[in-house]
């Protein structure tokens, strides 16, 4: 069995994949290192010679782990006597050092990578694309499968806190047998007005008027917020205007031009069958007047007096252009 890993680096802003990379990097320090003492250091409280001490044998032996945080705001003292260990480290002690983002510390950065550290990639994730790639990623990890339509559900859903997509990957994937689908993300998040907003526009541009209302003024009696529903009501009408004037391709490559992920161009490709350039045009300027008016925007004539009846009336004439 091969020991520890000496050196690792953990670089990129996100900072629960950076837990996660710090966690893996501990988890195969003990697999062969059980009783590996953690010591942490922060750049805000560090005094010079710190991390030699840190290093130093211990008098009782083992493993030692040094766990870096924000090296990216270190002082000169930090930066030079990490140059200084990595010009010749410690037996019996596993580096790690965590860096967001920046120029600061380049040369701790280069002799990491010129020593051979375990490199993890922290990658930010701010697109709905990458958080339909993490969702997608967990599922994987676990050996589980999810109905892309889910995904997307998912993501509307739960998708403003990383922390927050990543718990509800867990749990799906501990409660539910099988293929995970769209009915059970409702089940578990259906209050979610994301969610929620993912189902009315959904209803709304297939025509579907009696559903889409009907769930509409369920979500409105219970007080939900209208604004992130129009936002939804918005991007799937905005999805459906790129694809279908996109012209003809395969998935993966519209996905990639259009910054959408594949199952959504298919979506929008059902959806958009029944859409023409007119129509779509005049849903789109109606669901973007309800959006100044539930943010309180300036008042027109043809402005209303409560946000949900803005939304209740896009929502309509929505279906209205569709059927029409």
């Amino acid at each position: 069995m091969s020991g520890p890993p000496p050196l690792a680096l953990i670089t990129g802003p996100e900072e629960l994949r950076a837990e996660r990379g710090v966690d893996s990097i501990l988890a195969a320090v003990r697999a062969s290192e059980p009783d590996a003492e953690v010591v942490r250091v922060h750049p805000s409280s560090y005094q010079a010679g710190e991390l030699l001490v840190h290093a130093s044998p211990s008098l009782f032996g083992g493993w030692s782990v040094i766990v870096v945080h924000d090296m990216d705001e270190a002082d000169d003292a930090l930066v030079e006597d990490l140059v200084g260990y990595l010009e010749q480290p410690a037996d019996a002690v596993t580096l790690v050092v965590r860096h967001k983002s920046g120029n600061r510390g380049k040369r701790v950065l280069d002799a990491l990578r010129k020593g051979g550290a375990r490199v993890v990639e922290a990658k930010a994730v701010k697109t709905d694309r990458d958080k339909h790639e993490f969702v997608t990623g967990e599922f994987r990890d676990a050996r589980r499968k999810i109905a892309p339509e889910a995904v997307g559900a998912l993501v509307l859903a739960v998708g403003k806190d990383l922390r927050e997509l990543a718990a509800a990957c867990e749990q799906l994937i501990r409660d539910v047998e099988g293929l995970v689908e769209v009915d059970d993300v409702t089940t578990y998040y259906g209050e979610k007005v994301e969610t929620t907003g993912f189902r009315v526009a959904e209803a709304a541009l297939a025509g579907d008027e009696a559903t889409a209302m009907a769930l509409l003024r369920h979500v409105m009696l219970g007080g939900l917020d209208p604004v992130p529903i129009v936002a939804v009501l918005a991007m799937q009408l905005r999805q459906v205007g790129k694809v279908a004037s996109a012209g003809r391709g395969g998935s993966a490559q519209l996905a990639r031009d259009l910054g959408m992920a594949p199952w959504q161009v298919d979506a929008a490709r059902r959806v958009s069958q029944g859409w023409d350039g007119e129509r779509l045009g005049r849903a789109i300027q109606a669901v973007a007047q309800a959006d100044v008016d539930v943010k309180g925007g300036i008042r027109t004539e043809a402005s209303v007096r409560s946000p949900e009846y803005a939304v209740e009336r896009a929502v309509l004439e929505v279906c209205r252009q569709r059927n029409g």
